[in-house]
């Protein structure tokens, strides 16, 4: 392990939109543990390195309860929510397990394949609108958050009539300028959900969270806090994710007109665009863990109670592993990044995030051929630093 002088912040905004913030340069050079200081001064250890990480987001002695009194906050809003209890992403096993089998047949990739038609049909329908509106548009509120809302609504049995709505309390619990709206969020939409869940016990459908409702009424688990807790999990990181990647795949594609050119001859590169893509933006920038234990990693030792903070943006650009790490190079075998996490907590939905992105990105080059961005690069917005990566708006002309 490298020791840094001053423990850098984190976390910090991105100048670029698809690079990591400058300010984690030496973080990349320290490889593969060190330390950084979080919003209120508390240290933690950052993990940097590709094989350090693997080997730590596997290990059980690093623990997800968000409401452990010593588990890192990153943000006041996240630190203000430390005592609701996040099902997945904030529980361990067996818990954890129990919650994610209940839903894991919703997630394969067989059924992911399955949906691919429909998923198609989706993106046609709103780049037919896009096109019939005419140069030049928004994309992420016309294209790449309508498509990912729609499929999760239909996966879930959501109504898309209420998308305004929970895309809304969306961008507030995950985006909100203080705690309490982030609360205020989280609240309207476990209302709406558990609302939601109550008329699918009386009048059940064809979705997942119809699905979730019979077993609870089969076996008695999970009880309805539960359940709605996995609903809000479901929904927002079924959507907002997705809509990330594709605005900001989008943005950055047409900021390396080569690799686009190079994708355009040969569509059979998309796939594997996917996943450069993936490894290289890293959305979801800094997994948290705690330790419950003592830990020996990197010829330093992580004391239980010890904050771990997951860097995917830097994990993803090891040199050792991914040559020339800040260029685009779709030949290069980009499937082990851990843009999705790794070991039990990978992300649930990433055979159908891999399905939208491939359907919408490959559908939008080949529809508008001439697709270029309708301001400087420089002048359109992205997301801070403290949230999901991605666009805050994509003016595009054709």
């Amino acid at each position: 392990m490298t020791e840094l002088s001053e423990p850098v912040a984190f976390p910090q905004d991105r100048t670029c939109p698809y690079h990591p913030p400058t300010g984690y340069d030496p973080l990349r050079t320290a490889r593969p543990l060190t330390r950084i200081a979080l919003y209120d001064g508390r240290p933690a250890w950052l993990v940097t390195g590709h094989a350090l990480a693997r080997e730590l987001l596997a290990d059980p002695r690093l623990s997800t309860d968000r409401t452990r009194a010593d588990f890192p906050a990153v943000t006041p809003r996240f630190a203000a929510a430390r005592d609701r209890k996040v099902a997945l992403l904030g529980v361990d096993d067996p818990e954890h397990r129990t919650q994610r089998r209940m839903m894991i047949s919703s997630f394969t990739l067989k059924r992911a394949t399955a949906l691919r038609p429909r998923i198609q049909r989706i993106v046609d329908g709103l780049l037919d609108a896009v096109i019939a509106q005419g140069p030049p548009a928004e994309l992420v509120s016309a294209f790449a958050l309508p498509v990912p809302s729609m499929v999760i609504c239909e996966l879930l049995g959501v109504p898309y009539a209420d998308h305004e709505f929970f895309e809304e309390q969306s961008r507030r619990l995950l985006r909100g300028p203080t705690a309490a709206d982030t609360q205020d969020a989280r609240e309207h939409l476990e209302t709406y959900l558990g609302a939601l869940l109550d008329s699918k016990l009386k009048d059940p459908g064809d979705g997942l969270l119809d699905e979730l409702v019979r077993e609870q009424v089969r076996e008695g688990a999970p009880d309805r806090d539960e359940l709605i807790s996995m609903a809000v999990i479901l929904l927002v990181a079924g959507h907002e994710t997705t809509a990330n990647m594709i605005s900001l795949g989008t943005y950055t594609l047409l900021r390396h007109p080569e690799r686009l050119a190079e994708l355009r001859a040969d569509p059979a590169l998309l796939p594997a665009a996917v996943e450069e893509l993936m490894r290289m933006l890293s959305i979801a920038d800094g997994l948290l863990r705690v330790a419950v234990e003592d830990v020996e990693a990197a010829g330093t030792t992580i004391r239980a109670g010890d904050g771990v903070v997951f860097s995917t943006s830097v994990i993803n650009r090891d040199a050792d592993v991914y040559p020339a790490p800040d260029s685009l190079d779709w030949h290069r075998p980009a499937r082990h990044h851990v843009a999705f996490g790794f070991g039990i907590h990978q992300c649930l939905g990433q055979n159908l995030a891999r399905a939208e992105l491939e359907i919408a990105l490959s559908t939008l080059l080949d529809r508008l051929p001439t697709l270029r961005l309708a301001a400087p690069p420089d002048r359109i917005p992205f997301k801070p630093g403290d949230t999901i990566q991605g666009m805050l708006e994509l003016p595009v002309t054709w």
